[in-house]
């Protein structure tokens, strides 16, 4: 993570104002927009690695922008529903919780280089594939991320594996590899950059683990827009995104651990987020839909 400097800020908004084109009449009636990302608490954390965001948006919309921080992604559809919030940044979990509480319309995707899960065990273990991983110890993140839960488990449906009986998980955050690495666990399951990351950060070598499998890549994070917005709105905000995505995207690209470095916009659709969907209903957390 890291903090922008006022210079930083300066080139972000100069940018934005070159890219600003005068807006149809659409969005005439509203004096401002309420943004939140979903996994972001207070103000503060928003304006630190939004703010350059923020800005440049506002300029192209000709909107002010006002943070609406949450305390979590349920939070985030209850200010929905209560019409205290209008624009929300969510990951693809996130989105799937939000939507079947409150219909929010997906806007646009943000894609993610390298956003894929994967598991992997000891170099030395005897696990040659998923299916040996009946009766083991799994260490994963959290319940409901998407690339430290769903995509993990994705990986052992596949495999043949019924995550609810076949395995044990454990959600160990960032300690989860380093279960792996002392043998309190059998296995690892998370997404590729945090486990690059945690060897860098460790100093292991990638020869000290062995990847069974890794996954495709997961579904995007995603720009979604309050149902109380016309479709007419709705085009407008999604044309503006995808038109001027360079110089959003400059502006997005330091945002909390650089995680939408070389990411691209991209239209969305719901049915985009239907794996997501399909592994709740695997592990039977159904009431997450």
């Amino acid at each position: 993570m890291r903090r922008r400097n006022f210079l930083g800020y300066a080139l972000l908004f100069l940018v934005g104002c070159r890219a600003s084109q005068p807006l149809s009449n659409v969005l005439a009636s509203r004096d401002k927009l309420r943004f939140t990302v979903t996994d972001l608490t207070s103000v503060d954390e928003l304006e630190q690695y939004y703010g350059g965001f923020r800005t440049t948006l506002s300029t192209i919309l000709n909107l002010p922008i006002e943070w609406y921080a949450v305390p979590n992604f349920m939070a985030a559809a209850v200010a929905l529903q209560n019409d205290q919030v209008d624009f929300v940044l969510a990951g693809p979990s996130e989105y799937v919780t939000i939507h079947a509480r409150t219909n929010a319309i997906p806007l646009v995707g943000v894609t993610r280089p390298n956003y894929y899960s994967l598991l992997c065990v000891r170099a030395e273990s005897e696990i040659e594939g998923v299916e040996d991983l009946e009766g083991k110890t799994i260490a994963m993140w959290s319940i409901g991320s998407t690339s430290g839960h769903l995509g993990p488990t994705k990986l052992l449906i596949d495999g043949g594996l019924d995550p609810k009986t076949d395995v044990k998980v454990e959600m160990l955050r960032g300690e989860g590899l380093d279960a792996l690495k002392e043998g309190r666990v059998n296995a690892w399951g998370g997404t590729f950059l945090r486990y690059q990351n945690h060897l860098q950060q460790r100093g292991w070598s990638e020869g000290e683990f062995r990847v069974l499998v890794r996954g495709a890549l997961l579904p995007n994070d995603l720009f979604m827009v309050s149902s109380r917005f016309s479709e007419a709105e709705v085009q407008e905000l999604r044309s503006q995104l995808l038109t001027h995505q360079d110089s959003l995207l400059t502006s997005l690209a330091e945002a909390d651990d650089d995680k939408y470095v070389g990411a691209r916009f991209v239209e969305a659709q719901d049915e985009d987020y239907d794996m997501v969907r399909e592994v709740y209903q695997a592990i039977g957390q159904g009431e997450f839909l």
